[in-house]
Protein backbone atom coordinates (compact mmCIF):
# COMPACT_ATOMS: atom_id res chain seq x y z
CA UNK A 1 0.00 0.00 0.00
CA UNK A 2 1.14 3.41 -1.26
CA UNK A 3 2.12 5.50 2.07
CA UNK A 4 0.45 9.02 2.53
CA UNK A 5 2.41 12.14 1.84
CA UNK A 6 2.74 14.60 4.36
CA UNK A 7 4.48 17.93 3.37
CA UNK A 8 5.44 20.33 6.18
CA UNK A 9 6.30 24.31 5.59
CA UNK A 10 9.49 25.33 7.23
CA UNK A 11 12.21 23.65 9.55
CA UNK A 12 11.49 25.69 13.05
CA UNK A 13 11.14 23.73 16.04
CA UNK A 14 7.58 22.99 15.75
CA UNK A 15 8.03 21.87 12.26
CA UNK A 16 10.86 19.46 12.78
CA UNK A 17 8.81 18.49 15.56
CA UNK A 18 5.65 17.64 13.65
CA UNK A 19 7.58 16.10 11.06
CA UNK A 20 9.36 13.62 12.76
CA UNK A 21 5.71 12.81 14.87
CA UNK A 22 3.89 12.60 11.62
CA UNK A 23 6.98 10.13 9.46
CA UNK A 24 6.28 8.07 12.79
CA UNK A 25 2.92 7.41 12.31
CA UNK A 26 3.78 6.15 8.79
CA UNK A 27 3.72 9.07 6.67
CA UNK A 28 6.25 9.89 3.76
CA UNK A 29 7.73 13.61 5.22
CA UNK A 30 8.89 16.55 3.44
CA UNK A 31 10.11 19.96 4.85
CA UNK A 32 10.12 22.53 3.22
CA UNK A 33 12.64 25.37 3.81
CA UNK A 34 13.58 28.93 2.40
CA UNK A 35 16.79 29.12 4.34
CA UNK A 36 19.91 27.35 3.80
CA UNK A 37 19.93 25.61 7.51
CA UNK A 38 16.88 24.39 10.01
CA UNK A 39 15.66 25.89 13.09
CA UNK A 40 13.91 29.13 12.11
CA UNK A 41 14.23 31.36 15.16
CA UNK A 42 16.53 29.28 16.90
CA UNK A 43 19.46 29.58 15.25
CA UNK A 44 23.13 30.59 16.31
CA UNK A 45 26.35 31.95 14.18
CA UNK A 46 30.00 33.16 15.00
CA UNK A 47 32.21 36.39 14.75
CA UNK A 48 35.53 37.01 15.42
CA UNK A 49 35.73 33.94 17.95
CA UNK A 50 32.62 34.55 19.52
CA UNK A 51 29.73 32.12 18.98
CA UNK A 52 26.32 33.35 19.60
CA UNK A 53 22.69 31.78 20.19
CA UNK A 54 20.91 33.58 17.40
CA UNK A 55 17.13 33.51 18.63
CA UNK A 56 15.37 32.14 21.75
CA UNK A 57 17.76 31.71 25.08
CA UNK A 58 15.58 30.01 27.64
CA UNK A 59 15.26 26.48 27.65
CA UNK A 60 12.66 24.76 30.29
CA UNK A 61 10.29 21.56 30.02
CA UNK A 62 12.87 19.36 28.63
CA UNK A 63 10.49 16.22 28.70
CA UNK A 64 8.71 17.57 25.39
CA UNK A 65 11.94 16.96 23.89
CA UNK A 66 12.38 13.47 25.50
CA UNK A 67 9.14 12.47 24.35
CA UNK A 68 10.16 12.95 20.91
CA UNK A 69 13.18 10.46 21.57
CA UNK A 70 11.30 7.98 23.43
CA UNK A 71 8.44 8.06 20.95
CA UNK A 72 11.45 7.69 18.08
CA UNK A 73 13.09 4.59 20.35
CA UNK A 74 16.50 6.42 20.31
CA UNK A 75 18.37 7.12 23.18
CA UNK A 76 18.60 10.98 23.59
CA UNK A 77 22.01 10.30 25.29
CA UNK A 78 23.69 10.23 21.89
CA UNK A 79 22.00 13.15 19.95
CA UNK A 80 21.56 16.24 23.67
CA UNK A 81 22.52 16.87 27.13
CA UNK A 82 21.54 19.21 29.29
CA UNK A 83 21.83 19.94 32.99
CA UNK A 84 19.77 22.37 35.25
CA UNK A 85 20.23 25.24 36.44
CA UNK A 86 20.61 26.58 40.43
CA UNK A 87 19.14 29.38 39.55
CA UNK A 88 17.19 30.84 36.56
CA UNK A 89 18.45 34.48 36.57
CA UNK A 90 20.01 36.90 38.47
CA UNK A 91 18.05 40.23 38.79
CA UNK A 92 19.08 43.57 39.38
CA UNK A 93 16.77 46.30 40.16
CA UNK A 94 16.82 49.75 39.92
CA UNK A 95 17.30 50.56 43.79
CA UNK A 96 20.67 48.43 43.73
CA UNK A 97 19.17 45.73 44.86
CA UNK A 98 19.88 42.21 43.16
CA UNK A 99 19.04 38.82 43.80
CA UNK A 100 19.07 35.07 42.13
CA UNK A 101 15.92 33.12 41.27
CA UNK A 102 16.80 29.99 42.59
CA UNK A 103 14.81 26.75 41.05
CA UNK A 104 14.98 25.03 44.58
CA UNK A 105 11.23 26.73 45.96
CA UNK A 106 13.15 27.27 49.45
CA UNK A 107 16.02 29.19 48.06
CA UNK A 108 13.92 31.12 46.40
CA UNK A 109 11.59 32.10 48.75
CA UNK A 110 14.22 33.07 51.64
CA UNK A 111 15.65 35.15 49.07
CA UNK A 112 13.18 37.14 48.42
CA UNK A 113 12.01 37.26 51.98
CA UNK A 114 15.84 38.42 52.80
CA UNK A 115 16.48 41.14 50.27
CA UNK A 116 12.95 41.99 49.25
CA UNK A 117 11.11 41.71 52.48
CA UNK A 118 8.43 39.72 51.28
CA UNK A 119 6.58 37.62 54.49
CA UNK A 120 8.43 34.20 54.20
CA UNK A 121 6.60 31.85 52.55
CA UNK A 122 4.69 33.79 49.70
CA UNK A 123 6.94 33.04 47.13
CA UNK A 124 6.48 29.13 48.21
CA UNK A 125 2.79 29.50 48.29
CA UNK A 126 3.04 31.80 45.04
CA UNK A 127 4.47 28.86 42.92
CA UNK A 128 2.57 25.97 44.87
CA UNK A 129 -0.60 27.62 43.40
CA UNK A 130 1.34 28.13 39.90
CA UNK A 131 1.59 24.63 40.06
CA UNK A 132 -1.90 23.77 40.90
CA UNK A 133 -2.92 25.98 37.60
CA UNK A 134 -1.00 24.32 35.42
CA UNK A 135 -1.84 20.67 36.62
CA UNK A 136 -5.55 21.69 36.80
CA UNK A 137 -6.16 23.88 33.68
CA UNK A 138 -2.50 24.51 31.70
CA UNK A 139 -2.56 21.14 31.08
CA UNK A 140 -5.61 20.67 29.39
CA UNK A 141 -5.62 24.58 27.52
CA UNK A 142 -2.07 24.01 26.40
CA UNK A 143 -2.03 20.35 25.00
CA UNK A 144 -5.64 20.15 23.41
CA UNK A 145 -7.07 22.34 20.70
CA UNK A 146 -9.49 25.03 21.77
CA UNK A 147 -11.24 24.83 18.66
CA UNK A 148 -12.37 21.45 18.95
CA UNK A 149 -15.88 20.20 20.10
CA UNK A 150 -14.44 17.25 21.28
CA UNK A 151 -11.76 19.44 23.32
CA UNK A 152 -15.06 20.99 25.49
CA UNK A 153 -17.00 17.98 25.67
CA UNK A 154 -14.28 15.87 27.30
CA UNK A 155 -14.94 15.22 31.47
CA UNK A 156 -11.03 16.85 32.00
CA UNK A 157 -12.56 20.14 30.78
CA UNK A 158 -15.12 20.00 33.36
CA UNK A 159 -12.24 18.90 36.04
CA UNK A 160 -10.33 21.97 34.76
CA UNK A 161 -12.78 24.58 34.96
CA UNK A 162 -14.20 23.84 38.25
CA UNK A 163 -10.72 24.77 39.16
CA UNK A 164 -10.27 27.92 37.76
CA UNK A 165 -10.79 31.39 40.31
CA UNK A 166 -12.98 33.63 39.05
CA UNK A 167 -9.77 35.92 39.70
CA UNK A 168 -7.57 34.25 37.17
CA UNK A 169 -10.02 35.16 34.24
CA UNK A 170 -11.04 38.77 35.73
CA UNK A 171 -7.55 40.06 36.96
CA UNK A 172 -4.49 41.13 35.06
CA UNK A 173 -0.90 39.62 35.71
CA UNK A 174 -0.19 42.72 37.82
CA UNK A 175 -2.85 42.71 40.14
CA UNK A 176 -2.66 39.38 40.70
CA UNK A 177 1.04 39.64 41.74
CA UNK A 178 0.53 42.69 43.80
CA UNK A 179 -2.56 41.26 46.37
CA UNK A 180 0.22 38.40 46.89
CA UNK A 181 3.37 40.65 47.04
CA UNK A 182 3.77 44.08 48.85
CA UNK A 183 6.75 45.54 47.55
CA UNK A 184 7.54 46.71 43.75
CA UNK A 185 10.52 44.59 42.86
CA UNK A 186 8.86 41.20 43.59
CA UNK A 187 5.96 42.29 41.93
CA UNK A 188 8.14 43.06 39.08
CA UNK A 189 10.20 40.01 38.92
CA UNK A 190 6.50 37.95 38.70
CA UNK A 191 5.22 40.46 36.39
CA UNK A 192 7.92 40.07 33.45
CA UNK A 193 6.53 36.55 32.63
CA UNK A 194 4.11 38.13 31.11
CA UNK A 195 7.17 39.15 28.12
CA UNK A 196 7.62 35.25 27.70
CA UNK A 197 4.86 35.36 25.27
CA UNK A 198 5.30 39.22 24.49
CA UNK A 199 2.49 40.53 26.85
CA UNK A 200 2.38 43.33 28.70
CA UNK A 201 1.30 42.41 32.49
CA UNK A 202 -0.89 45.38 32.98
CA UNK A 203 -3.45 43.54 30.57
CA UNK A 204 -2.71 40.43 30.54
CA UNK A 205 -4.88 37.79 32.19
CA UNK A 206 -3.43 36.42 35.61
CA UNK A 207 -3.77 32.93 34.06
CA UNK A 208 0.00 33.80 33.00
CA UNK A 209 1.01 33.14 36.84
CA UNK A 210 1.33 29.28 36.08
CA UNK A 211 4.61 30.08 33.56
CA UNK A 212 7.02 30.46 37.16
CA UNK A 213 5.79 26.99 37.69
CA UNK A 214 7.50 25.98 34.66
CA UNK A 215 10.83 27.91 35.35
CA UNK A 216 11.06 28.32 39.06
CA UNK A 217 9.92 24.67 39.72
CA UNK A 218 10.24 22.38 36.95
CA UNK A 219 13.13 23.61 37.11
CA UNK A 220 15.63 25.68 34.06
CA UNK A 221 18.05 24.11 31.71
CA UNK A 222 21.18 24.66 30.29
CA UNK A 223 21.59 22.61 26.80
CA UNK A 224 25.59 21.90 26.48
CA UNK A 225 26.66 23.59 23.41
CA UNK A 226 23.92 26.31 23.72
CA UNK A 227 20.16 26.40 22.32
CA UNK A 228 21.57 25.45 18.94
CA UNK A 229 21.91 22.26 19.87
CA UNK A 230 18.61 21.71 20.49
CA UNK A 231 17.98 22.40 16.91
CA UNK A 232 20.62 20.15 15.66
CA UNK A 233 19.15 17.23 18.10
CA UNK A 234 15.71 17.50 16.73
CA UNK A 235 17.42 17.75 13.33
CA UNK A 236 18.71 14.85 13.17
CA UNK A 237 16.13 12.54 15.03
CA UNK A 238 14.05 13.98 12.01
CA UNK A 239 16.50 12.24 9.24
CA UNK A 240 16.39 9.40 11.33
CA UNK A 241 13.17 8.86 11.36
CA UNK A 242 13.46 9.31 7.74
CA UNK A 243 12.17 12.99 7.39
CA UNK A 244 13.51 14.66 3.91
CA UNK A 245 14.86 17.94 4.00
CA UNK A 246 14.78 20.03 0.94
CA UNK A 247 16.53 23.66 1.69
CA UNK A 248 16.41 26.94 0.20
CA UNK A 249 13.09 25.93 -1.30
CA UNK A 250 10.46 28.40 -0.54
CA UNK A 251 6.96 27.42 -0.80
CA UNK A 252 5.21 30.02 -2.94
CA UNK A 253 1.65 28.61 -2.88
CA UNK A 254 -0.30 26.15 -1.20
CA UNK A 255 -2.52 23.82 -3.42
CA UNK A 256 -5.72 24.16 -3.12
CA UNK A 257 -9.08 23.44 -5.16
CA UNK A 258 -12.65 22.70 -3.68
CA UNK A 259 -11.52 23.63 -0.08
CA UNK A 260 -8.99 20.97 0.07
CA UNK A 261 -5.12 21.29 -0.23
CA UNK A 262 -3.05 18.60 -2.39
CA UNK A 263 0.59 20.41 -1.85
CA UNK A 264 2.85 22.99 -2.52
CA UNK A 265 3.83 24.76 -5.48
CA UNK A 266 7.74 25.13 -4.48
CA UNK A 267 11.13 24.97 -6.60
CA UNK A 268 9.27 25.61 -10.14
CA UNK A 269 6.48 22.59 -9.47
CA UNK A 270 3.64 20.99 -8.21
CA UNK A 271 4.68 18.35 -5.22
CA UNK A 272 1.81 16.67 -4.12
CA UNK A 273 0.71 15.58 -1.18
CA UNK A 274 -2.61 14.53 1.24
CA UNK A 275 -1.46 16.81 4.25
CA UNK A 276 0.13 20.06 4.36
CA UNK A 277 1.03 21.65 7.88
CA UNK A 278 2.55 25.27 7.88
CA UNK A 279 4.99 25.95 10.66
CA UNK A 280 5.00 29.23 9.01
CA UNK A 281 3.54 32.66 10.47
CA UNK A 282 -0.29 31.91 10.11
CA UNK A 283 -0.58 35.25 8.59
CA UNK A 284 1.47 34.76 5.63
CA UNK A 285 0.22 31.40 4.86
CA UNK A 286 -3.45 33.01 4.35
CA UNK A 287 -1.97 35.98 2.65
CA UNK A 288 0.96 34.65 0.76
CA UNK A 289 0.38 30.71 0.38
CA UNK A 290 -3.39 30.76 -0.06
CA UNK A 291 -4.36 34.36 -1.15
CA UNK A 292 -6.99 34.74 1.09
CA UNK A 293 -7.01 38.14 2.03
CA UNK A 294 -10.11 38.02 4.02
CA UNK A 295 -8.89 35.34 6.37
CA UNK A 296 -5.03 36.96 6.50
CA UNK A 297 -6.41 40.88 7.43
CA UNK A 298 -8.90 39.31 10.14
CA UNK A 299 -5.51 37.73 11.84
CA UNK A 300 -3.53 40.98 11.05
CA UNK A 301 -5.99 43.17 12.82
CA UNK A 302 -5.20 41.36 16.12
CA UNK A 303 -2.91 42.89 18.46
CA UNK A 304 0.74 41.96 17.90
CA UNK A 305 2.83 40.95 20.47
CA UNK A 306 6.04 42.48 21.51
CA UNK A 307 9.03 42.27 19.33
CA UNK A 308 12.73 42.71 19.90
CA UNK A 309 15.79 44.28 19.43
CA UNK A 310 18.93 42.17 20.23
CA UNK A 311 23.00 43.11 20.25
CA UNK A 312 24.81 40.50 19.68
CA UNK A 313 28.30 41.66 21.75
CA UNK A 314 31.95 40.10 21.48
CA UNK A 315 32.48 41.81 25.19
CA UNK A 316 36.39 41.76 25.81
CA UNK A 317 36.08 41.23 29.32
CA UNK A 318 35.01 38.89 32.01
CA UNK A 319 31.76 39.91 34.69
CA UNK A 320 31.60 37.78 37.46
CA UNK A 321 28.46 39.24 39.32
CA UNK A 322 27.02 38.46 35.86
CA UNK A 323 25.55 34.87 34.98
CA UNK A 324 23.99 32.79 32.65
CA UNK A 325 20.74 34.61 32.56
CA UNK A 326 20.61 38.38 34.06
CA UNK A 327 17.69 41.03 33.92
CA UNK A 328 18.65 44.96 34.45
CA UNK A 329 15.19 46.02 35.30
CA UNK A 330 13.81 49.39 34.19
CA UNK A 331 12.76 52.23 37.37
CA UNK A 332 8.46 52.43 35.69
CA UNK A 333 7.82 48.73 34.64
CA UNK A 334 4.35 50.25 33.26
CA UNK A 335 5.63 52.94 31.30
CA UNK A 336 7.82 50.48 29.39
CA UNK A 337 5.31 48.52 28.55
CA UNK A 338 3.27 51.56 27.81
CA UNK A 339 5.26 52.72 25.41
CA UNK A 340 5.96 49.42 24.33
CA UNK A 341 2.07 48.63 23.34
CA UNK A 342 0.45 52.15 23.41
CA UNK A 343 3.02 54.65 22.14
CA UNK A 344 4.70 52.01 19.82
CA UNK A 345 8.41 53.25 20.62
CA UNK A 346 11.41 51.83 22.24
CA UNK A 347 11.31 51.97 26.06
CA UNK A 348 12.83 55.12 26.92
CA UNK A 349 14.51 53.21 29.83
CA UNK A 350 14.14 49.61 28.76
CA UNK A 351 14.60 46.29 31.05
CA UNK A 352 17.82 44.99 30.05
CA UNK A 353 18.44 41.13 29.33
CA UNK A 354 21.77 39.39 28.59
CA UNK A 355 22.47 35.34 28.19
CA UNK A 356 26.27 34.71 28.45
CA UNK A 357 26.37 30.86 27.20
CA UNK A 358 30.10 31.36 28.06
CA UNK A 359 29.30 30.86 31.32
CA UNK A 360 28.49 27.38 31.33
CA UNK A 361 31.06 26.62 28.95
CA UNK A 362 34.38 26.92 26.98
CA UNK A 363 35.05 27.41 23.70
CA UNK A 364 31.89 30.10 22.85
CA UNK A 365 33.99 32.98 23.58
CA UNK A 366 37.93 33.77 23.34
CA UNK A 367 39.53 33.32 26.73
CA UNK A 368 38.61 36.07 29.87
CA UNK A 369 35.96 37.23 26.95
CA UNK A 370 32.45 36.78 27.04
CA UNK A 371 29.57 36.40 24.13
CA UNK A 372 26.66 38.46 25.51
CA UNK A 373 22.92 38.52 23.88
CA UNK A 374 21.67 41.67 25.04
CA UNK A 375 17.80 41.90 24.06
CA UNK A 376 15.14 44.79 25.01
CA UNK A 377 11.17 44.28 24.45
CA UNK A 378 10.20 47.24 21.97
CA UNK A 379 7.07 47.03 19.41
CA UNK A 380 6.23 45.04 16.72
CA UNK A 381 7.25 46.56 13.48
CA UNK A 382 4.73 49.70 11.92
CA UNK A 383 6.57 51.40 10.10
CA UNK A 384 9.14 53.19 12.70
CA UNK A 385 11.71 54.73 12.09
CA UNK A 386 13.99 51.76 13.47
CA UNK A 387 17.51 53.35 12.55
CA UNK A 388 17.00 56.31 15.03
CA UNK A 389 15.29 53.77 17.66
CA UNK A 390 18.30 51.05 17.56
CA UNK A 391 20.69 54.12 17.98
CA UNK A 392 18.82 55.12 21.17
CA UNK A 393 18.21 52.15 22.50
CA UNK A 394 21.93 51.17 22.03
CA UNK A 395 23.09 54.73 24.33
CA UNK A 396 20.76 53.72 26.46
CA UNK A 397 21.65 50.31 27.07
CA UNK A 398 25.54 51.45 27.12
CA UNK A 399 25.42 54.04 29.67
CA UNK A 400 22.84 52.14 32.36
CA UNK A 401 24.97 49.13 31.67
CA UNK A 402 28.54 50.80 32.44
CA UNK A 403 26.47 52.74 35.49
CA UNK A 404 25.27 49.07 36.90
CA UNK A 405 28.48 47.19 36.34
CA UNK A 406 31.51 49.89 36.73
CA UNK A 407 33.22 48.94 33.62
CA UNK A 408 33.08 51.75 30.27
CA UNK A 409 30.78 48.81 28.40
CA UNK A 410 31.60 51.17 25.07
CA UNK A 411 35.30 50.16 24.51
CA UNK A 412 34.64 46.55 25.96
CA UNK A 413 32.53 45.83 22.68
CA UNK A 414 34.79 43.90 19.87
CA UNK A 415 32.36 42.72 18.04
CA UNK A 416 28.87 43.50 16.99
CA UNK A 417 25.82 42.49 15.18
CA UNK A 418 21.91 43.48 15.36
CA UNK A 419 18.84 41.68 15.15
CA UNK A 420 15.40 44.42 14.71
CA UNK A 421 11.90 44.07 13.87
CA UNK A 422 12.49 43.99 10.08
CA UNK A 423 15.25 41.58 9.98
CA UNK A 424 13.23 39.52 12.38
CA UNK A 425 10.42 39.68 9.89
CA UNK A 426 12.64 39.36 6.85
CA UNK A 427 14.68 35.69 8.42
CA UNK A 428 11.66 34.08 9.96
CA UNK A 429 8.90 34.83 8.49
CA UNK A 430 6.83 36.48 11.73
CA UNK A 431 4.64 38.85 10.93
CA UNK A 432 5.83 42.48 11.92
CA UNK A 433 8.84 41.13 13.23
CA UNK A 434 6.48 39.94 16.26
CA UNK A 435 7.96 37.23 17.92
CA UNK A 436 4.90 35.36 19.77
CA UNK A 437 2.06 36.44 16.49
CA UNK A 438 -0.88 37.73 18.70
CA UNK A 439 -0.28 39.31 22.08
CA UNK A 440 -2.22 38.08 24.75
CA UNK A 441 -3.06 41.36 26.14
CA UNK A 442 -7.15 40.28 27.09
CA UNK A 443 -8.88 38.06 29.20
CA UNK A 444 -9.81 35.75 26.02
CA UNK A 445 -6.51 36.16 23.95
CA UNK A 446 -6.05 32.51 23.76
CA UNK A 447 -9.25 31.18 22.74
CA UNK A 448 -8.87 34.42 19.76
CA UNK A 449 -5.32 32.45 18.88
CA UNK A 450 -5.88 30.82 15.43
CA UNK A 451 -6.15 27.21 15.63
CA UNK A 452 -4.31 24.30 14.60
CA UNK A 453 -6.25 23.38 11.62
CA UNK A 454 -7.94 25.34 8.76
CA UNK A 455 -11.65 25.66 8.35
CA UNK A 456 -10.93 27.16 5.15
CA UNK A 457 -9.19 24.05 4.00
CA UNK A 458 -9.61 20.55 4.67
CA UNK A 459 -5.99 18.26 5.45
CA UNK A 460 -4.39 22.01 6.02
CA UNK A 461 -2.81 22.18 9.76
CA UNK A 462 -0.71 24.69 11.48
CA UNK A 463 2.03 24.44 14.44
CA UNK A 464 4.59 27.19 15.42
CA UNK A 465 4.30 30.14 17.65
CA UNK A 466 1.55 32.11 15.85
CA UNK A 467 -0.76 29.83 16.46
CA UNK A 468 -2.35 27.72 19.74
CA UNK A 469 -1.08 26.94 22.10
CA UNK A 470 1.44 30.49 21.73
CA UNK A 471 5.51 31.41 21.16
CA UNK A 472 8.17 29.85 23.19
CA UNK A 473 10.17 26.74 22.75
CA UNK A 474 8.07 24.81 25.04
CA UNK A 475 4.28 25.46 23.41
CA UNK A 476 5.88 25.08 19.74
CA UNK A 477 6.69 21.30 20.86
CA UNK A 478 2.97 21.50 21.82
CA UNK A 479 1.82 22.66 18.91
CA UNK A 480 2.86 20.35 16.79
CA UNK A 481 1.76 17.27 19.04
CA UNK A 482 -1.60 19.32 18.95
CA UNK A 483 -1.63 19.49 14.78
CA UNK A 484 -0.40 15.57 14.38
CA UNK A 485 -3.05 14.26 16.99
CA UNK A 486 -5.16 16.30 15.06
CA UNK A 487 -4.26 14.70 12.08
CA UNK A 488 -4.66 11.33 13.42
CA UNK A 489 -8.42 11.73 14.82
CA UNK A 490 -9.13 13.54 11.05
CA UNK A 491 -6.68 10.85 8.41
CA UNK A 492 -9.61 8.61 7.93
CA UNK A 493 -11.97 11.28 7.12
CA UNK A 494 -9.63 12.37 4.96
CA UNK A 495 -9.20 9.28 3.33
CA UNK A 496 -12.46 9.61 1.84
Amino acid sequence: MKSSKAIIIGSGIAGMAAAIRLSLKGFEVTVFEKNATPGGKLSAFEKDGFHFDAGPSLFTQPVNIEDLFELAGEPIAEYFSYKKLDSACRYFFANGQQLDAFTDPEAFDAEIAGKLGEKPGAVKRYLADAGKLYQRIGSVFLNFSLHKRSTWLHPRIFKALSATKFGYLANNLHKHNSQRFSGKEAQQLFDRYATYNGSNPYKAPSMLSLIPHLEQKEGAFYPEGGMISITNAVYKLALKTGVKFRFNEPVERIIHHEGKVHGVFAAGKNNLSDIVISNGDVYFTYRNLLRHDRKASKIGRRERSSSALIFYWGIGHSFPQLQLHNVFFSEDYQLEFTEIFRQKIAPSDPTIYINITSKMENGLAPEGKENWFVMVNVPANTGQDWEEMINKVRETVILKLTKLLGQDIRSLIQTEEILDPILIEERTGSFRGSLYGSSSNSKLAAFFRPANFSSYAKNLYFCGGSVHPGGGLPLCFKSAKIATDLISKDYKKIQH
